[in-house]
């Protein structure tokens, strides 16, 4: 009985570093969506504070593609709002090192950051933001692993 409960709240102060494209993937009901909310049940999901504002350029960028009607995008984002996670501030400095040495946007480079700061994983659906964070020795998750 002890053992569970350390076990418990030991999950219970596990953090993970969530990017965008997980978020977009959850709000936007995409095919990896329930992998993702198994993921994140149960521990605390971290974020660069821009995280919002990503968001919204995604959004947006969707709308101008045609993929996504303003009404759409609005309740997508309401979902987002609604999603628990805890944003953190951006060390701009230690990312644009990171992102010149590694071809990176700055976007990037702010999750890979703070990933190698908080020391836990990083999720993303972003395969090349992935191959990076392995390089950099950042553990990562993805489907089917």
């Amino acid at each position: 009985m002890v053992a569970l409960a350390l076990a418990q709240l030991y999950i219970c102060q596990m953090k993970l570093v969530v990017d965008t494209s997980a978020f977009l993937a959850v709000v936007l009901m995409e095919p990896e969506r329930e992998w993702l909310i198994d993921c994140t049940v149960g521990v605390e999901a971290c974020a660069p504070e821009l995280l919002p504002y990503e968001v919204g350029n995604a959004l947006s960028a969707m709308i101008k593609r045609g993929r996504l009607d303003v009404k759409q995008a609005q309740a997508a984002y309401r979902s987002f709002t609604k999603m628990a996670v805890r944003l953190l501030p951006c060390d701009i400095s230690t990312a644009l090192g990171l992102s010149a040495s590694r071809n990176l946007y700055a976007y990037d480079a702010y999750f890979l950051v703070a990933a190698r700061k908080l020391d836990c994983p990083l999720i993303t659906l972003d395969q090349r933001l992935r191959d990076t964070a392995r390089a950099l020795g950042i553990t990562t998750l993805e489907p089917n692993s």
